[in-house]
């Protein structure tokens, strides 16, 4: 056998190996995302209840600017699009729930009701969530209908993430 059939040889052998199928290890299922907790109404959210839905899940903070001006952007896509199975998830990371309760109450007086989205408080409580520590405001998570990640953005959303998000409703 020469060097060059060698070489090929133990390369494909290799490759074998360390295949998922031979190796007798399965590839992993990507992560299902889950919330539960109570929204600002006092109603019991579960993210199953949006299950077949596009969701986009933002954390953000009462007095973060780049917070609400995204959320001003994400409630107006959400009025245009909570007919084509979308969903806009509020998640607030106030430390204080006062905090949360004065957003609530000037978003109860500036928007009609059918503007107004899902929002519930992070530091309630029983809220339980597997999305992690939140460093950056505001983050945000668009999921696909089964709950799993499509793309993840720290900070403001990029022009190019109104395209990802508007693709994935699809």
């Amino acid at each position: 056998m020469n060097r060059r059939d060698f070489i090929q040889l133990t390369s494909i052998a290799g490759l074998m190996i360390s295949s998922p199928l031979v190796s007798g290890q399965s590839k992993a299922e990507p992560l299902k995302y889950t919330l539960h907790g109570t929204d600002i109404t006092g109603k019991i959210l579960d993210l199953k209840d949006f299950s077949g839905r596009t969701i986009l899940v933002s954390f953000f903070t009462f007095d973060c600017e780049l917070c609400s001006h995204d959320l001003k952007l994400m409630r107006e896509f959400y009025v245009s699009n909570s007919k084509k199975k979308f969903v806009l998830l509020g998640v607030n990371i106030d430390q204080n729930k006062k905090d949360l309760d004065e957003y609530n109450d000037i978003t109860t007086h500036a928007y009609p009701k059918d503007q107004r989205f899902p929002t519930v408080w992070r530091n309630a409580s029983g809220h339980k969530d597997n999305f992690g520590s939140i460093v950056t405001q505001p983050t945000h998570f668009v999921l696909n209908p089964q709950h799993q990640l499509v793309f993840k953005r720290e900070g403001t959303f990029q022009p190019g993430d109104w395209d990802k998000l508007w693709l994935s409703l699809e």
